[in-house]
């Protein structure tokens, strides 16, 4: 039995459009965030979610292009403090601080002051981020 010429059409029509449909669907993958960072403290209260795609949140807005030195700098941020963040990590606040900072990753979370951070890189590395990603990309002021 042979198909009719149309039918054929048809068939071929429908594959071409289901290879285009679901190769526009690759397209839609989101990247992980790496983390958020969250200061309190003197003056205005600071939120930053970092995208591994390359972009920064800034105290809610939108989505906004993190340079890729900045990016690189994330990355290494969230390496370094997967390992505390996966014992929750809580350094006690110290006399003199002027600065509480919250770093949230997929494996926990890092709680530190300014003054507690000093002697542990990945921590002051933390807080060297907040600072050039606010004054960078987020536009704030430190």
């Amino acid at each position: 039995m042979r198909r009719r010429p149309e039918t054929r059409h048809y068939a071929i029509g429908a594959a071409c459009a289901l290879v285009i449909m679901l190769a526009g669907c690759g397209l839609q993958v989101a990247s992980p965030d790496l983390f958020s960072l969250t200061r309190t403290g003197e003056g205005p209260k600071l939120t930053l979610v970092v995208n591994d795609g390359g972009t920064i949140r800034c105290n809610g807005g939108p989505a906004k292009p993190l340079s890729d030195a900045l990016l690189i700098q994330a990355r290494t941020i969230a390496d370094g403090l997967a390992g505390d963040a996966q014992s929750n990590l809580r350094f006690g606040g110290a006399r003199g601080s002027v600065f509480s900072y919250s770093v949230r990753l997929q494996q926990g979370a890092v709680v530190f002051s300014d003054i507690s951070a000093h002697g542990r890189s990945e921590l002051t590395q933390a807080e060297a981020f907040a600072l050039a990603a606010a004054q960078g990309p987020c536009g704030l002021q430190s």
